[in-house]
């Protein structure tokens, strides 16, 4: 793993904020469309059926998948059956101001979770560009008037940010292990289809429970046809396929820091699609938190 944060993967790691916005604004657009587990599981349905003429080797009886299930079963249920979908279970219980308030703690989750449960020691720096880069968070959500902050209630559905950001840490961190066959870890294709085998039976179960004990249910159309298609290509395939691969080269704990670009991507594109044009503030945001990433890179 390379320490050092070079140009191509900062850009890489841009990729996953701009699609975890995008996937934010479409789970909220399709709230009364379709129920949050079983949003998750078509979710990732639709990606394994599209990842599989790239990654279909790996399924093979002989494959060092199913030697390694216990891995790949836990990097499922984390990645794939948890996150998104607390996420979008967040969205039908909570404002997404809170929601972003919530998840933007997710550096600090990083450090902490890699400092109690993998030996990693919390450098002076990356402290420092944590409260850099919350504070970028904190400008962007207040607007740039931070008494606003003082107003927020928080409801029960910010728990399920909390748990989806504590299980995106421990991902984050078992992706970093090095403990894959080389076929499966060199080729991203591959790596990402054993998370999914295990990661669509875990979020099978989580929607079989939904449809059992609460009244779910479906409204199709082209609306929720075009938001499946665009949470299974970009946050699903790209960004993890992205993340996976800036945690490979800078670490969990530098990477993490990349995830406060949401909500300030996802203030660009309120005002590219509600007619809000940005303001002073906005630029005040993104260099804190830019400059949070710069400083946690630092040696």
């Amino acid at each position: 793993m390379d320490q050092r944060l070079t140009l191509p993967t900062a850009l890489i790691l841009t990729v996953p904020p701009l699609m975890w916005a995008g996937n934010a604004v479409v789970g909220r657009v399709v709230v009364d469309l379709i129920a949050p587990m079983t949003l998750n599981f078509f979710r990732w349905a639709i990606a394994f059926v599209m990842l599989l003429p790239f990654a279909w080797q790996v399924l093979r009886a002989n494959s060092s998948l199913w030697r390694n299930w216990r891995r790949y079963a836990m990097l499922g249920l984390l990645g794939v059956g948890c996150y998104n979908a607390l996420q979008y279970l967040a969205l039908h219980t909570s404002t997404p101001l809170n929601v972003t308030l919530v998840a933007a703690s997710m550096p600090m989750w990083m450090l902490a979770i890699g400092a109690l449960f993998f030996g990693q020691r919390i450098k002076r720096m990356q402290a420092v560009g944590a409260v850099l880069s919350m504070a970028g968070v904190l400008v962007v959500l207040s607007r740039g008037q931070l008494d606003l902050l003082a107003k927020v209630q928080f409801v029960p559905g910010d728990f399920y940010i909390v748990l989806a950001s504590i299980a995106w840490a421990f991902y984050s961190w078992l992706l970093a292990q090095p403990k894959d066959a080389p076929e499966i870890r060199q080729d991203w294709a591959a790596f990402l289809m054993a998370q999914m085998v295990f990661g669509l039976g875990w979020s099978g179960l989580l929607a079989g429970g939904e449809w059992t004990l609460t009244s779910a249910s479906i409204t199709w159309g082209w609306p929720l046809a075009a938001a499946l298609l665009f949470v299974s290509v970009g946050p699903a395939l790209l960004a993890y396929r992205s993340w996976g691969l800036g945690v490979q080269r800078v670490g969990p704990a530098i990477a993490g820091f990349f995830s406060n670009l949401t909500p300030l991507i996802a203030a660009v594109l309120s005002a590219a699609f509600l007619g809000e044009l940005p303001h002073l503030y906005h630029v005040a945001a993104f260099a804190l938190i830019a400059g949070g990433i710069v400083v946690s890179s630092k040696r």
